[in-house]
């Protein structure tokens, strides 16, 4: 591992803010810390920068404890949130400011500059200033400068928070790409799970100063290891008394579970591609409708139990207040060491069509 993290403990006050950290990030690749605010995840990123000290545990770069060594000596690149860049220096100074920190001449830095306004698309505006550029260009200047002095680490804060949600789509394939391209291993933190999905190699979940799950984009959404984590990627639902839902028995005297919205079809009793399925289904009612772009959000009511529900903005428009038969074909309950998939059992031996 080039970066690891040995049991990290960091309180601010009474505040636990790191509880036991350890993970490692492998040379080259591009690992996000998703979580929600106060998770933990920028104190964590601030303390592998050496902005933050750890109260205890060990921070290994490339071999090195470097808890005691000054964050210019990490050879680590920062993009910060609200870009940092210098209002009254030029596009190119921006870019220029680690090198002539480090005293390199005039030609390496020329050089080095316009390789990376190359790179990152910003050819051609180095004589502008931050507030002449678009919020997109000035990430990129911020990531310019950032690579300028070649660090062996790059770490960004929340690198497309303060960009409009066009800008930010655009961005992180960017941001996917130009990372690959030159290959340096890289840390972001973010709150925005499609963010992390569509960027990372890897994700590290974060709760209250505690990771509640490690693995790669598919690993998590389709095998959470806690509650949490099933609820936090993707639009899931939590219910308590599974229990009572035709074809599912609770498990080892577990009464919550966790329903992802692809687990659920919602149709009219008439319709005839579920005819077969009908006696397994639940009567529900929608109690909200919201447009998601591609799809319909759906909001049903199951007596005390209510699910979020995806629809193709391609089948029959529906109503809030329309009665629907909910079908549930999964769901996840957890104990305290292991999660589980419980199938629907009264589907067994059903034929089912969906579209």
């Amino acid at each position: 591992m080039y970066v690891q993290l040995e049991n990290i403990n960091k309180k601010f006050g009474g505040v636990v803010a790191s509880d036991n950290i350890n993970f490692g990030v492998e040379k080259g690749h591009l690992v996000a810390l998703l979580g929600p605010s106060g998770s933990g995840k920028t104190t964590v990123l601030r303390m592998v920068a050496g902005l933050e000290q750890p109260d205890s545990g060990n921070i290994i770069i490339d071999g090195q404890v470097v808890n005691d060594v000054k964050p210019s000596d990490r050879g680590i690149g920062f993009v910060f949130q609200n870009y940092a860049l210098f209002r009254y220096m030029t596009v190119f100074d921006n870019i220029a400011f680690g090198l002539t920190i480090q005293k390199k001449s005039k030609k390496e830095i020329r050089e080095r500059v316009l390789e990376l306004m190359e790179l990152t698309g910003l050819s051609g505006l180095e004589n502008r200033y931050p507030n002449q550029l678009s919020g997109g260009q000035r990430q990129r200047v911020a990531f310019a400068r950032a690579l300028a002095p070649n660090p062996h680490l790059l770490l960004l804060d929340e690198p497309f928070a303060a960009i409009d949600a066009k800008v930010r789509l655009e961005l992180r394939s960017w941001l996917r790409e130009m990372i690959s391209r030159v290959g340096i291993t890289s840390i972001f933190v973010t709150h925005d799970q499609d963010e992390a999905v569509a960027v990372a190699d890897e994700i590290i979940i974060m709760n209250s100063g505690r990771i509640e799950q490690t693995g790669n984009p598919v690993e998590i959404y389709k095998h959470p290891q806690t509650p949490f984590a099933a609820q936090f990627i993707g639009s899931s639902s939590v219910i308590s008394g599974y229990g009572s839902l035709k074809g599912f028995e609770t498990l080892h005297g577990i009464d919550t579970a966790v329903v992802r919205p692809e687990f659920i079809e919602v149709f009219k009793a008439d319709n005839d591609k579920f005819h077969d399925v009908l006696d397994c289904t639940e009567e529900g009612i929608i109690e909200a409708i919201t447009f998601m772009g591609s799809c319909l959000e759906l909001t049903v009511r199951v007596g005390t139990m209510k699910f979020t529900v995806e629809r193709s903005l391609e089948r029959r428009a529906v109503e809030i207040g329309e009665k629907m038969r909910v079908l549930i074909y999964r769901l996840y309950v957890f104990d305290e060491d292991k999660a589980y998939l419980l199938e629907n059992a009264a589907l067994e031996d059903k034929h089912l069509i969906t579209f």
